[in-house]
């Protein structure tokens, strides 16, 4: 998931003191810390900074577009996760400064983010035909990896000869994570990055039940890849929906968009910064004069 990184919840209350009193935070020998202080000390810091800018964004997000994400689908996401790291979770939150409420609000936060993109930029028929050329459906494969070529090359003559593939995937392969299923794979489609190129591109060419006539080599190995399931490419109209969905999934991990995007956000909420130390904490995405305009 893409996101917005959450500054760390000690600082989160900091925006909160401009303008306080002199309420004491800290008491030692010889003195004492004020609330002013240290916000003052703060406000300079750029973890403090960082910390306002996100305030802000995420109190603009939460304005325009929060009827538009549930908590049912926040929570539904969260229990992805829960059982994606399972009992490992609370060791990544806390590695990571976060609280379970915290990593909500940070899946909250992303979602708010994907809305206010797919809100604020619409994807062209031109980028639609663009995507589609290097379109490719998910697809389910098997595979058996061998270590020399001359071994791979003896595999696919038993194939030929009527061999069981997945027979030879557990007597053979050296992917210990797959072989006992016959090498079966995660199902995969184009934007898969978990796996090398090259044996995307030998197993996209595979027919349904078809496997490769001549070793895949990648810096693993020999390969040889059976197609499980392919349901074809098809035509682009029947795809619209995911070639959408694949856009707006690579404008998210493109700074340089979320960017203009989240500038667009930041106007519309008509943002009025009044410490003047901090005109400029929005720089990012709007000049100091846009920042103060309202004034």
């Amino acid at each position: 998931m893409k996101k917005l990184v959450l500054a760390a919840a000690s600082l989160l209350a900091v925006v909160g003191l401009a303008g306080c009193s002199s309420k004491t935070v800290v008491s030692m020998k010889g003195g004492k810390i004020t609330e002013s202080e240290f916000y003052d000390e703060m406000k300079k810091s750029s973890s403090g900074q960082s910390t306002l800018q996100t305030m802000i964004i995420t109190k603009a997000l939460e304005q325009q577009y929060g009827s538009k994400v549930s908590k049912d689908k926040v929570t539904k996401e969260y229990k992805k996760f829960k059982k994606s790291y399972g009992s490992q979770l609370s060791s990544v939150l806390a590695s990571n400064n976060m609280t379970t409420t915290d990593l909500k609000n940070n899946i909250r936060t992303n979602f708010l983010t994907e809305v206010a993109l797919k809100d604020l930029k619409k994807v062209s028929d031109k980028q639609l035909k663009k995507q589609w050329a290097s379109y490719e459906p998910k697809v389910t494969v098997a595979h058996i990896l061998v270590e020399k070529k001359a071994t791979a090359e003896d595999i696919i003559k038993q194939l030929d000869d009527g061999g069981d593939f997945t027979k030879l995937a557990k007597k053979y392969s050296t992917d210990t994570a797959t072989k006992a299923d016959g090498g079966k794979l995660t199902a995969f489609d184009n934007t898969d990055t978990s796996l090398d190129s090259t044996f995307k591109a030998a197993a996209f060419k595979l027919a349904q039940g078809k496997y490769t006539e001549t070793p895949v080599k990648t810096s693993y190995g020999y390969h040889i890849i059976k197609m499980i399931k392919n349901p074809g490419k098809g035509k682009m109209s029947d795809h619209t929906k995911d070639l959408k969905e694949q856009i707006y999934n690579t404008w998210l991990s493109d700074s340089t968009v979320m960017q203009q995007i989240l500038a667009k956000v930041i106007k519309k909420a008509n943002v009025d910064i009044k410490d003047k130390d901090l005109q400029n904490v929005l720089s990012t995405y709007v000049s100091s004069s846009s920042s103060s305009s309202s004034k």
